[in-house]
C-alpha cells in the first residue's frame, strides 16, 4: 500500500508542474498580446 502511495505522489508532481508552467505560460502570452495591441514593449 505505501508504495502505491509514494508512487502515486512521485507521479504526481510532474502533473502539478505542468500546470503552473501552463498557467505562467498563458499569462505571459496574454502580457505580449496586450504589449502588442498597445504597441508597446513589453519589458
Amino acid at each position: 500500500m505505501t508504495e502505491f502511495i509514494y508512487g502515486a505522489y512521485i507521479l504526481a508532481w510532474p502533473a502539478l508542474t505542468l500546470g503552473v508552467l501552463i498557467y505562467i505560460c498563458r499569462a505571459v502570452w496574454r502580457d505580449v498580446a496586450e504589449a502588442r495591441r498597445e504597441q508597446r514593449d513589453l519589458v
